[in-house]
């Protein structure tokens, strides 16, 4: 398989009395490694970035790493506004063992598709490794469009797109268009989008039940898609209490509940409403019922490292 399909889990970032709990990011990560995720994200949005300093997100980085080691790729994250700034970044993680960076289109600052291009060129200059194009104009306010990642997926080293513009057509257009690796990064559409051939999803709601997001993925690629459809409409209700409040509030306060992070969050995120987390433990009740999946052994991190 190639390194960049599958189902990635972008890790939270746990807190406690304002700083980062690196016991407990290794904890998380090494509970969804054990789970079958096929990869890991480090500072992604789930992970709340934009509110770490770079030594903070080193350190997280560094963290994970050392669990993944040899199990399972990791992609850092890599965000902001100022393009020569995070092109900078890269240089600072650029010697660590890393499957690639997810890069995500600019904040605030609304460039042009040509903007977008130089901005994702010039970032992509200053490493050899696969870069993973972020999609999220919910986010960002800019919409990556399928004419500018036609044009960037001429050059291979990018490899992948997270495409989160809540548009399945822009998915399968993605698909069937460009030679790209295409990661769901709208989690309620994931059985959709797997179905249009999605490669797979860098999936938030992942972190909770990782075995049966892996199954789910497993059972279109078998083509065994009755089966499919009855877990993803097992899966689909935790899904949108995720995302009912601006993500990742409900998936601390879930976690929490599992004894797996502090419910805390950095300002301007604040945690999840009361109402929120009596329908995320009623929800926690059902998947917790669910049979335990097993995943098939999956190849050796070297061997899939080759193929990217």
């Amino acid at each position: 398989m190639n390194c960049l399909h599958g189902i990635w889990v972008p890790l939270a970032t746990p807190m406690r009395h304002g700083e980062i709990d690196l016991a407990q990011l290794q904890r998380l990560a090494e509970r969804v490694v054990d789970a079958g995720a096929h990869g890991l994200v480090v500072c992604g949005t789930t992970g709340e970035a934009p509110q770490l300093d770079l030594a903070e997100q080193s350190a997280a980085l560094a963290a994970v790493l050392e669990v993944a080691h040899k199990r399972c790729p990791v992609l850092m994250g890599i965000g902001g506004s100022d393009t020569f700034a995070a092109a900078s970044r890269v240089l600072e993680f650029d010697d660590e063992d890393l499957a690639g960076y997810l890069v995500s289109t600019p904040a605030y600052v609304r460039p042009s598709q040509e903007g977008l291009v130089r901005h994702f060129e010039t970032i992509a200059d200053a490493t050899a490794r696969p870069v993973v194009l972020y999609n999220v104009p919910a986010r960002t306010g800019v919409q990556l469009e399928l004419a500018t990642a036609r044009r960037l997926a001429q050059r291979p080293q990018f490899a992948a797109i997270k495409e989160a513009g809540g548009s399945l057509q822009q998915m399968t257009d993605l698909v069937q268009q460009t030679p790209l690796s295409v990661l769901c990064g709208d989690d309620v559409l994931l059985f959709a989008a797997l179905c249009g051939g999605a490669h797979g999803a860098i999936s938030a709601s992942a972190h909770l039940r990782t075995d049966l997001y892996v199954q789910l993925y497993d059972l279109v690629r078998a083509q065994r898609l009755a089966e499919a459809r009855v877990l993803a409409g097992r899966l689909l209700p935790m899904m949108r209490l995720l995302f009912s409040e601006p993500n990742p509030a409900p998936l601390k306060a879930a976690l929490a509940m599992q004894g797996l992070v502090h419910d805390e969050l950095r300002l301007p995120m604040v945690p999840a409403t009361d109402s929120c987390r009596q329908q995320l433990a009623a929800a926690l009740e059902v998947l917790d019922a669910l049979p335990l999946y097993r995943p098939a052994k999956a190849a050796p991190l070297a061997q899939m490292m080759e193929a990217v």
